[in-house]
């Protein structure tokens, strides 16, 4: 699978994030934790009580929100995107790529008390070592990994006729391109600034020379590969284009007409 689109609309990149990664990224969450948690400390020593019953309750609430409640919270809320993972483009997704409920959440949070906090994260560091999806054992016990978020792909410069062969494109015979063949073709177009020139140059011949059994007649002779390429799959887009155009204007022609009256009677809209 090349990526998974969940529910928000994210594309995710369905390799794992490897240990070291996640490693970063909690070591970020763990300094954002150290600082709500010294808030959270000087807010109760100003207005806790001051017995002791009052201090040990305080304690443990004060750890169970450390431990479970702050990362279930704030796991659920960003669907599995802390400010750690966020940093470093990585989400927490389920096994089947969708995003993280609360149930989820909670599994983590609470696994995490004993591998993460109770063992100094050596636990869930050696499990996402082994493990082939860099899972730690609350992701084993949640359903959960941690993905790449790739983001929106880059909007690609649209494709411009080279002048000198419009002409020749406008009247040129173009059969329907295998989809594999114009898709190449394209993303070729699109990558040729970051290639080696040699590559570049390679991969454009092999390419406008596969795209040649498909035009007739051939471009004047001394045409680059590449203005080749682009005249082609321009001209195709603009056949394309066309012809979805009349299709809905026909289609929306028959359609009034189905709609009249017949025997020539007067439609009540006239």
């Amino acid at each position: 699978m090349d990526g998974i689109i969940i529910g928000e609309g994210v594309v995710l990149d369905s390799r794992p994030t490897s240990s070291a990664v996640r490693l970063v990224a909690a070591l970020l969450d763990l300094a954002v934790l150290g600082v709500v948690v010294i808030l959270l400390i000087m807010a109760l020593g100003r207005f806790a009580p001051s017995s002791e019953e009052a201090a040990r309750i305080t304690s443990v609430v004060l750890i169970a929100t450390i431990t479970v409640i702050i990362p279930t919270t704030v796991d659920t809320l960003t669907r599995g995107r802390s400010l750690g993972k966020l940093a470093l483009g990585i989400r927490i997704v389920r096994d089947d790529g969708g995003p993280i409920v609360f149930r989820q959440s909670l599994v983590r949070a609470l696994v995490g008390i004993v591998e993460l906090w109770l063992t100094f994260g050596s636990v869930a560091l050696i499990t996402s070592t082994v493990n082939p999806q860099g899972k730690r054992v609350g992701d084993i016990l949640a359903g959960t990994y941690a993905v790449r978020v790739r983001g929106s792909a880059p909007q690609r410069a649209p494709l411009a006729m080279p002048q000198q062969l419009a002409g020749w494109a406008a009247s040129a015979d173009i059969a329907r391109l295998p989809d594999g063949l114009a898709l190449s073709a394209r993303q070729f177009l699109g990558r040729t600034a970051t290639l080696h020139p040699t590559s570049r140059v390679q991969l454009g011949t092999r390419l406008s020379g596969e795209l040649e059994r498909y035009v007739n007649p051939l471009p004047p002779a001394g045409t680059h590969p590449e203005a080749f390429l682009a005249a082609v799959l321009t001209e195709r887009r603009n056949r394309e284009y066309l012809a979805l155009q009349k299709t809905g204007y026909r289609d929306a022609v028959e359609a009034t007409q189905l709609h009249r009256l017949p025997h020539g009677i007067p439609d009540p809209i006239d």
